[in-house]
């Protein structure tokens, strides 16, 4: 694996502009007042309660996620290629969503295979011809993005359904404003506060044409025991709407409700962080006691709006990441600004047999996959884990892709022996609405805590950074 880039002294060991100011201040400020504000920080986050559950753990089911204080720091050029191509991106996906439940005239192009379509568990046959308002299909996409060097950025993967972490950029950026005002005060940070609002007005845009003036907005949870309900009550609570469940909505005459001390009140989106098969069980699963009774029937009959729409998880498949160049072409007529990473669809026999014969240096992921689980990291895997991936990947070749293994960028984060750098990634939140997409300068910055270790998912140890834009 090549060496990887370090986002604060590039490759020859010069500090790169971006970090010369925080450079100055880190040579300023003795290493105990450093460790007394990191133990600050968590305090701060024990008292607000911030902690995400990791299912399989029977010792602990809540965790704080590790946030580290040294913030990421990204130039005003380089967010703004990354803005344009964020959003070029999510243009495209939201145009392969419209035509893979109308026309499907990629299919009939031959640019996408159609079994990718119609065996894929997440394509939603009870959408088709089904119009959503303003044709926005992914009001919300969690775009993973990775770094290689000055001028590479790579789309890692796309989260279509119901992308979670943004609260955690929200709330890294208020205690790091508390805990560091001096830092602040050095640069002109773009500031990401404005989310809940730009949110709001995202989904009050894409409104069913029935809905009343000021259209009503709720946030559907599964429930205290989801791994995110943290970050669905926080963002309840900035946007300024209800937080419901399944049980305290009804449907009546095609359209939804929410039973409030006052009576029923009509809700016209829903901004639903529960996934398809639980959201309606007279028409997906049955046994769901999480959804609402009739909630498609509304849906179809075109009286509320979900965000994100049934149906998008066939846009975030790692199987249909690997064509995600060619669907940009096919509806923008234009190169992507931000490429794939390169992949090998491994129930292509050609690519089959060189991730067998190279899984030693490989990633290989599970189509289906998230939370980093699932997934082989060659280099750092035991013989045995290969072989038995191995065994795994000729038994269902369909279910895998592989990558090569990418050298992330790191930037400098507190250790326990100092500062150190660790693997990064980033998520940014691109929320699309009827007339346009926005996204707030930032995004959640991961960062793998272990050295040497490229996993930076919460859900396996990594943690968290600031993510700072300058203002240029």
């Amino acid at each position: 694996m090549a060496v990887a880039f370090d986002e604060m002294n590039g490759h020859d060991g010069a500090l790169r502009p971006a970090y010369e100011e925080l450079s100055r201040w880190l040579a300023e400020t003795p290493p105990d007042a450093l460790d007394h504000r990191r133990e600050e920080a968590e305090l701060l986050f024990r008292r607000i309660g911030i902690t995400f559950a990791v299912y399989g753990e029977a010792e602990s089911t809540e965790r704080l996620i590790p946030f580290d204080v040294i913030p990421r720091i990204i130039s005003g050029k380089e967010w703004t290629r990354l803005e344009t191509g964020l959003k070029q991106r999510t243009r495209a996906i939201n145009m392969f969503l419209r035509d893979l439940y109308h026309g499907r005239d990629i299919l009939r192009a031959g640019v996408v295979p159609d079994d990718l379509v119609f065996q894929n568990p997440a394509f939603r046959p009870e959408m088709n011809g089904q119009d959503v308002p303003h044709d926005v299909y992914v009001h919300i996409a969690g775009i993973d993005i990775v770094r290689t060097d000055p001028d590479e950025f790579y789309v890692l993967e796309d989260n279509a359904r119901t992308p979670s972490g943004v609260s955690y950029m929200l709330e890294n950026r208020e205690i790091m404003m508390r805990l560091f005002p001096d830092l602040f005060a050095r640069h002109r940070v773009a500031p990401v506060e404005k989310y809940p609002d730009e949110l709001l007005s995202c989904l009050r845009s894409v409104a069913p044409r029935s809905a009343s003036t000021e259209p009503t907005v709720a946030l559907l949870t599964p429930g205290v025991y989801n791994s995110a309900f943290y970050e669905h009550s926080f963002l309840a609570d900035k946007l300024g709407v209800e937080l419901v469940e399944g049980r305290d909505l009804i449907v009546k005459n095609d359209e939804v409700f929410m039973r409030t001390t006052e009576g029923l009140k009509r809700v016209d989106v829903l901004y639903r962080r529960l996934d398809d098969d639980f959201i309606d069980p007279l028409t997906f699963r049955p046994d769901s006691a999480l959804g609402v009774p009739g909630l498609m029937s509304a849906y179809m009959a075109g009286n509320i709006t979900l965000a994100n729409a049934v149906g998008t998880g066939i846009a975030d498949d790692k199987a249909m990441y690997s064509y995600m160049p060619d669907i940009v072409k096919f509806y923008l007529g234009e190169e992507p600004i931000l490429k794939n990473v390169p992949t090998w669809r491994c129930r292509e026999a050609g690519d089959l047999a060189y991730v067998l014969d190279n899984l030693g240096d490989l990633v290989v992921k599970e189509v289906h996959g998230s939370g980093g689980y699932g997934m082989l990291i060659g280099p750092a895997a035991t013989k045995a884990t290969i072989e038995a991936f191995r065994d795994k990947l000729k038994r269902d070749p369909e279910g895998f892709i592989a990558q090569p293994t990418l050298a992330l960028s790191t930037c400098p984060t507190c250790t326990a022996s100092g500062l150190a750098p660790r693997h990064v990634d980033l998520r940014p939140f691109v929320l699309t609405g009827a007339k346009e997409s926005r996204i707030v300068p930032g995004g959640l910055t991961r960062v793998a805590l272990q050295e040497g270790s490229l996993v930076v998912n919460s859900s396996q140890g990594g943690g968290t950074k600031d993510t700072w834009i300058l203002d240029e």
